[in-house]
């Protein structure tokens, strides 16, 4: 039996290793990065497959599947950019 694994030094030395970052998202700039990018290739998806269906070459059901993403990234983006906004007021809004 090893001592030095039933201390709360060891224990949280093992456990240490679980709370890093993946060395994918290293900050949350990269992690914003890649949703605005996520966000605009949806919306070009989008895009494309409305002027498809204009020309009449589109699916509809396809069409209406790519809308409905847009629709619900743009929501998204929107419930974002409004929680991002109360923040900012909220700490405006801190006495110094």
């Amino acid at each position: 039996m090893d001592i030095h694994n039933l201390t709360a030094a060891g224990k949280y030395a093992a456990a240490r290793p679980v709370t890093e970052a993946l060395p994918s998202q290293n900050s949350a700039t990269d992690a914003f990065s890649n949703a605005a990018q996520d966000f605009a290739n949806t919306l070009k998806q989008s895009e494309v497959l409305a002027k498809e269906a204009m020309t009449g070459t589109a699916d509809p059901h396809a069409l209406v599947q790519a809308l409905a993403q847009a629709e619900l990234a743009v929501e998204t983006a929107v419930t974002v950019r409004n929680r991002v906004v109360e923040a900012y007021q909220e700490i405006l809004r801190m006495p110094v």
